[in-house]
This record gives structure tokens, C-alpha cells and sequence, in this order.
């Protein structure tokens, strides 16, 4: 449910300008709206100051803390940490590129400059040229040596006692010296390395002030917020005044609040302009959706104030379409083991919905899998023909899976039928709901009328895809033509309601026209919850079939197979994750919230309220 909000504006003495922002603060229920935007930004210092300690301390995050903790205020230890970092990835590119020069200079071999310098100051100097392989013999210097061969020529050391150079033919290369030599380069690599290594000790050491440099960062937002506040209002003089929206239930209390407080007063209700923004979304989740906040908190989308609120809706399709998607026992076995496992850690992280959301998806994906006969892209019938234990589990688990079809075709056509089941139903709560939110107003029965439509579009689609197959058709054709042309009647004469009779009809004509073919890929789209998860089983079985096959041509390949399984699951179980965002998600977000009227424009109620931690999460 979204919350009603009502504007109000509330207005002091300018002395007691402070303490009603830190009762504003302390109530927590006031969503600042500032008069002049330009004014309500905190400092140039304190923005810096919590930009470092923000970007420290996720660095320090992924950190162990070693050896003693340096006697540093958080702030400065903020910015060392940002230096290092900065230094480090400097210096792991100039490593980086001396590796490289290392490599190209391996023809010189470990031989200094110095060392070329102190012959030269003996009277011998040595050249070095790119030569034809048949125009060696034509050379003339005291002495020549092949070095390396090259695909070009042979690559020569010349030496000569005097200062002249040696001879060489036109179809010659001289090659220079390089400005720096590999033991040069050796050396300055160790150095950096050196660098890289303190700097890491250096880290270790900082990253014990990181709860230190949460707690600053924690009061400076704290800091920020109150000057951004202050900014916010109007400073008339002697008055000082601060707008903002309210729970309205909330309104009632907030004047009686601030005076129990000793803070002069005056709260008054404000009309909202027409041209005004709409007032913040505050979403009451009932207690059994709240889960499903920590997929809004990852997708960043808020319902409009004067949309409405559907986490009842993505908390029951969510999980069925993950566990459709994903299809496989084993899969959700291992979801499930990892989020019993990380349960506790991201409770005390206060992301318990979180934790709430991956055993819910978890424990359906494992349902599911079971019940449709696969696990790790292993049906029943296979796990009984391996024998002994297997044969006792596969029979134990037949009863279970009673979506599972030995004929593949069959067990396909199952999921598809329960696929686009699922899409009319999903679909048709979608206008439902949307009815609800119009009633008593003329269009929800176009709504009603689009249910109807939903309806007869779902018996069309099952017509084409089963009309030669044992599930045959829902509805004669003929009764699904009827129910087509009933529905749109309804949605063309309630669509617009008025009262002249060519105006109702044109409008509703005009702005449903475009509708009938999105109403038919809207029921189609559903057919992805089989075919992603199809194919995921037949990944999982080709896989387990490629290593089945390396088994049989050596007991020494087992180490080769296991490396193969986990490799091809783990790539497996990533597609997954990936469909569940591609797929599960975008049937809610595209489909279903189209149908049902939300556009997802709203922006988050966030009350002026004193921050108990730096990140509140989810709990």
C-alpha cells in the first residue's frame, strides 16, 4: 500500500531556527522539499571529506586488517588510503610495462650498458646489424659473430679496435643499443614490487580504522544532511520556514510533537500546486512481501505516489518464475545450502530481506525441480538405471515428480501449458488490479473488458500451439472469437467514457488499436519460463553426457570429468542467474506492470531523520 502524503509548512522564530531542525530530525517524518535547490548542498569540505571516507572504506572492505593500528584521525587515514590506492594502480602499470620492455630486449640478454661503456673506454667497440643471411660475406670489421637467426636475416655482432665503423652492405639494418637494459629493468621492477608490497602491509595496518572511518563517515552524512536541511528552508528576517511532506497520518501529531519539545511552532497543511512535483512514495509492504524489497532496492524503481503498490503481485510470481527459469532441483539445492549458509551473515548486515529472498527463490526452484524431474539435468528414470542407491532414489522420487514425462515432447508441451497459464493469470490480476484503482469510474469496466480480451488471446495461443495435440483446443474457435469481439467492445466503449457517443467510440478505437497485437506477444512472452528453462536441462544433460564419455575411455580421466562437471554447472548456474534479471524480472517490469498501469515514475520517501548507520539495508 503507498502511503498518503500531505504537504505542510512549518514556521519558527529565526532563534529557533535550529532547534526545530533537530526535533524535525529527531521525529524522523519530514521529507524536505527546498525552496531554492541552489542552496541546500552541504559544503565544499565536508562533500570532499565524505567522498574520501566513502571510497576508503569500500576499499578497506574487500582488506584484512594486520599489525598495529596507526594513531591516525579518519579522515587523514581516508586519504592515505585513497593515495595508495591511486599509487598502486600507477605503479601496477609502469610493472606492467617494464615486463613487457623486459621481454622485447631478450636478444641482449643480461648484458649492462655499463658494460658496453667500459669496453668502449678499453678502444673496442661492438656494433650490432640486421643482415641478409647472404651478404654475411660481405662484411668487413675486426670481427663477426652470428648471434640470432630471424626469419629476415641473421641478426650480427661486429667488433672493432678502432673508432671506424665496420663496413657493411646497403641491404644492412644497424640496430642501437637500447636505452635501458633488461638487469636495469629487473632492478627498477623490484623496486615497484617492493613498493606494491608495503603499500598492501600499509593497507592491512589502515584497515583496522575502518570501523573508525564508518563512524566519521556516519556524523559527517549526519552534518551534511542538517546543513542541507537548513538550506532548504525560507529565511524571511525574523521568521524561518521549512516545507516538506508527511505520512498524513503523521500530520495530526507532528504539531503536538514539536511542542512537547519546546520548539514555537506553526504547522500548517498546504495545497499541492498543480504544477508541482508529486509527493515521495512511502510503500507499507504487508509483512509477507517484504522480501521482495531487496529486488527494488537492486533495480532502483519506485512506483508513482499515484500508481500503485504491486510487491503482493512480484512476491508471488517472482518465485515461480525464478524456479521456472532455473528449473533444476540440484540448482536450487545448492541456492538453498548458500542462503541458509549466508543467512545469518546478511542479517547482521541488516540485509535480512535479502536473505528472506534467496531461500524463498531457493526452496521454489527446488520444488519445482523436483517436481518436474530434473536435478543437475538428471531425470528420475535416469538416476534408477545407474543401479543400487541410485535405482532406490529414482524410484523414491517418481511419485514426486509428477510433471515429469518420459517423452520429452510431452514433458515440454506440460511446462508450456503451465507457462502460459501462468502469463494469463499474471496478465489478467495485472487488469484486475488496475480495475480496482479506476471503480468506481467508467474504465475500470475497460479494464474488466481487457480481462475478457487476456482471456481470449490465451485460448488462441493454446489453439496454435496444441490444436494437433492430445490437450486440443481450451474453447471451440468460434466461442474464442466471441469473447474476443465482446471484450473489445467493452474496452472501445469504456476506454474514454463521454457522452457523445462518436467521441467514446473513436478514442477508445484509436488508443487500444495498438494493443491487440502487444496483447498477443504479451502471452506469448511467457513461453520464455519453458524454453529458458528447457534450456538449462539440456545444457546440464550435454554436459553430463560429454563427461559420462570421458569415464568410459579411462579411469584416469575421473579428474578431467569432475573438472568438466563443475566447470559446466557453474557456467550453467551463471546463465541462470543472469535469466532470472533477463527474463523473470522483465515479465514483471515490461508485461505485467504495463498491463496493470504502473510506469514506475515515483522517487522514495527519505525523511530528514538521524542515520543510525552509514547504510540502513534492508531489515
Amino acid at each position: 500500500m503507498i502511503a498518503k502524503m500531505s504537504k505542510v509548512v512549518i514556521a519558527t522564530r529565526q532563534q529557533d531556527r535550529e532547534p526545530l531542525l533537530e526535533a524535525l530530525r529527531d521525529l524522523g517524518v519530514l521529507h524536505i522539499v527546498p525552496v531554492d535547490p541552489g542552496r541546500a548542498t552541504p559544503d565544499d569540505q565536508t562533500q570532499a571529506d565524505l567522498d574520501a571516507l566513502n571510497r576508503a572504506a569500500t576499499l578497506l572492505r574487500d582488506v584484512t586488517p594486520a599489525g598495529d593500528q596507526p594513531t591516525l584521525d579518519p579522515i587523514t587515514a581516508a586519504r592515505e588510503v585513497l593515495d595508495i590506492q591511486r599509487r598502486s594502480a600507477e605503479l601496477s602499470a609502469r610493472l606492467t610495462n617494464l615486463y613487457r620492455q623486459t621481454e622485447a630486449l631478450t636478444l641482449w640478454g643480461d648484458v649492462t650498458l655499463e658494460e658496453f661503456r667500459q669496453l668502449r673506454e678499453a678502444g673496442i667497440h661492438i656494433s650490432f646489424a640486421l643482415v641478409p643471411a647472404e651478404d654475411l660475406g660481405t662484411i668487413e670489421a675486426d670481427c663477426v659473430e652470428r648471434i640470432v637467426e630471424q626469419p629476415d636475416g641473421v641478426i650480427v655482432g661486429m667488433v672493432q679496435r678502432t673508432d671506424e665503423a665496420p663496413t657493411l652492405p646497403d641491404s644492412a639494418e644497424p640496430l642501437d643499443l637500447p636505452d635501458r637494459d633488461r638487469p636495469a629493468l629487473r632492478a627498477e621492477a623490484a623496486r615497484i614490487d617492493q613498493q606494491l608490497k608495503d603499500d598492501q602491509q600499509r593497507l592491512g595496518a589502515l584497515a583496522n580504522l575502518r570501523p573508525p572511518i564508518i563512524q566519521r563517515q556516519h556524523e559527517l552524512e549526519n552534518q551534511a544532511d542538517f546543513t542541507i536541511a537548513s538550506g532548504s528552508g525560507l529565511d524571511d528576517g525574523c521568521l524561518y520556514a521549512v516545507q516538506g511532506w508527511v505520512p498524513t497520518e503523521n500530520v495530526e501529531q507532528l504539531a503536538e510533537r514539536l511542542a512537547r519539545r519546546n520548539v514555537p511552532s506553526a504547522v500548517e497543511i498546504a495545497d499541492r500546486e498543480p504544477a508541482e512535483q508529486q509527493p515521495p512514495t512511502l510503500v507499507k509492504y504487508p509483512w509477507w512481501t517484504r522480501p521482495i524489497r531487496a529486488l527494488f532496492k537492486v533495480l532502483g524503481t519506485v512506483p508513482g505516489y499515484e500508481e500503485f503498490d504491486l510487491s503482493p503481485f512480484f512476491m508471488l510470481s517472482m518465485p515461480i518464475f525464478t524456479a521456472m527459469l532455473v528449473g533444476d532441483a540440484g540448482y536450487g539445492l545448492i541456492f538453498t545450502v548458500i542462503g541458509l549458509l549466508a543467512y545469518g551473515k546478511l542479517k547482521r548486515a541488516r540485509q535480512t530481506a535479502t536473505a528472506q529472498l534467496i531461500l524463498v527463490f531457493s526452496i521454489t526452484t527446488l520444488v519445482w525441480g523436483m517436481i518436474t524431474g530434473n536435478a543437475f539435468g538428471v531425470s528420475p528414470a535416469q538416476l534408477a538405471l545407474v543401479g543400487g542407491l541410485g535405482r532406490i532414489l529414482g524410484d523414491l522420487w517418481m511419485p514426486i515428480a509428477f510433471l515429469w514425462r518420459s517423452d520429452p515432447e510431452a514433458g515440454r508441451d506440460v511446462v508450456m501449458q503451465i507457462s502460459f497459464g501462468i502469463g494469463f493469470i499474471h496478465l489478467a490480476l495485472a487488469h484486475i488490479r488496475a480495475a480496482i484503482a479506476l471503480a468506481p469510474d467508467q474504465r475500470a469496466i475497460a479494464e474488466v473488458g481487457w480481462v475478457g480480451f487476456i482471456f481470449g488471446m490465451f485460448t488462441l495461443v493454446w489453439f496454435m500451439f496444441f490444436k494437433d495435440k492430445p490437450a486440443g483446443a481450451l474453447i471451440p474457435p468460434m466461442a474464442t472469437l466471441w469473447i474476443l469481439v465482446a471484450s473489445w467492445s467493452l474496452i472501445v466503449l469504456f476506454y474514454t467514457p463521454s457522452k457523445n457517443p462518436i467521441k467514446r467510440i473513436g478514442f477508445g478505437v484509436l488508443g487500444n488499436l495498438m494493443s491487440i497485437p502487444g496483447a498477443f506477444g504479451d502471452m506469448l512472452s511467457y513461453i520464455r519460463l519453458m524454453a529458458v528453462g528447457l534450456a538449462s536441462y539440456y545444457i546440464a544433460s550435454a554436459f553430463n553426457t560429454l563427461a559420462a564419455g570421458l569415464t568410459e575411455t579411462s579411469i584416469y580421466a575421473l579428474p578431467a570429468t569432475i573438472l568438466v562437471l563443475l566447470f559446466a554447472h557453474a557456467l550453467n548456474i551463471g546463465l541462470c542467474l543472469v535469466a532470472i534479471f533477463a527474463h523473470g524480472v522483465r515479465l514483471n517490469m515490461l508485461e505485467f506492470s504495463t498491463n496493470a498501469g504502473v510506469q514506475w515514475v515515483g522517487y522514495p520517501y527519505q525523511p530528514f531523520a538521524v542515520k543510525t548507520s552509514p547504510d540502513e539495508g534492508d531489515a
